[in-house]
């Protein structure tokens, strides 16, 4: 049996799945999993599902990083393997996430960086032993495809934000201390400032079609999720609000991610929507091209959903740690994204 006849029919997939290596689910029917809270002097455990680490320091800044937020830090068993661009086969580095969920020492997983090849070890992945230890797990970038997977497979939430040798300024620990340790309401807003200028420019939003929406709040980096569009691991967003953002993208190539958006069905099925920044995404020549602006306006606007860009989101130094898969409220005119429930187990 060719390859072609044996992946013909989705039907014929889901049968064959288990030999495959994963086994698909009813995306829908997965209820929300908390994972479990984490304490000042917990063990974190530091992975790289994606690309290598060109810098050693990379590793240090990590450890260092983790170490000053109140944690003792124990490291991927493969995490400084290299296997062409990838931080080791797929194998080690599904193995090192896999072993880092069924460790008892570790109560948190870190991804070190994004880049490329998270979607290669999906199929790797333990998700009946994610679902029984339940832990944060956290990174951007290409770690999208871990959330989405994680997410369309147990339930469990995750948390969108700085990878381990990422920055690790100030706005960040507040964010991180907020989420993971705070008492009070979290609530993500952008800070804004004027600095010299007359009037505030950096971190502004753009709200689109005003309003509030409620819902489970999903999504992560454009690129990596459309990616995984039409596969088992794509999270179910009906009555969801979808957070997206980019890096070095052309807009043309925006307007095809969006438009695969929109021809999968997701955004008809949304009830909000969030777009945070796209760094480096300006035009790149050609007759007529369009902005990112303009793109948003074409496919969002039509939806009559409440939707605002420029969200502390994405690819920059202060970022907001969205946890996927949490109920939220979203102000379109405010530009805020509220929290309405508890993201730990008691």
């Amino acid at each position: 049996m060719n390859k072609r006849t044996f992946l013909k029919s989705f039907g014929l997939l889901a049968t064959t799945a288990p030999f495959l290596g994963f086994e698909m689910k009813n995306q829908a029917s997965e209820a929300a999993l908390l994972p479990k809270a984490i304490k000042k002097g917990d063990t974190i455990g530091i992975v790289s599902p994606s690309a290598a680490s060109a810098d050693r320091m990379e590793f240090t800044y990590a450890k260092e990083a983790m170490e000053a937020l109140g944690f003792r830090v124990k490291l991927g068993e493969n995490l400084r393997n290299r296997f062409g661009h990838l931080a080791g086969t797929d194998e080690e580095r599904a193995g090192d996430l896999n072993a880092m969920f069924g460790d008892p020492e570790v109560k948190m997983i870190v991804c070190i960086r994004g880049g490329s090849g998270a979607a290669r070890i999906l199929p790797l992945l333990d998700y009946e032993l994610i679902k029984k230890n339940p832990k944060p797990l956290q990174g951007y970038s290409d770690i999208t495809a871990l959330h989405s997977a994680i997410q369309s497979q147990t339930g469990l939430n995750t948390f969108h934000g700085p990878n381990g040798s990422g920055s690790w300024n100030s706005f960040n620990v507040k964010q991180f201390e907020k989420v993971f340790f705070g008492t009070e309401p979290i609530v993500f807003k952008n800070e804004t400032s004027k600095g010299d200028e007359l009037v505030a420019k950096a971190n502004r939003i753009q709200t689109l079609t005003g309003g509030k929406a409620k819902g489970k709040i999903l999504g992560g980096n454009l690129t990596v999720l459309t990616s995984l569009s039409g596969t088992p691991y794509y999270p179910e967003f009906q009555d969801a609000l979808l957070f997206i953002e980019d890096i070095g993208e052309d807009p043309y190539k925006i307007d095809r991610m969006m438009s695969t958006l929109k021809l999968n069905g997701t955004l008809d099925k949304i009830k909000g929507f969030v777009f945070g920044q796209c760094s480096d995404c300006s035009p790149g020549g050609g007759y007529g091209a369009f902005t990112v602006d303009q793109i948003m306006d074409h496919y969002v606007l039509p939806l009559k959903i409440p939707a605002y860009t420029g969200a502390m989101i994405g690819h920059v130094s202060r970022q907001f740690i969205i946890p996927v898969g949490a109920e939220v409220e979203l102000d379109a005119d405010l530009g805020t994204i509220t929290v309405t429930q508890k993201l730990f187990q008691s």
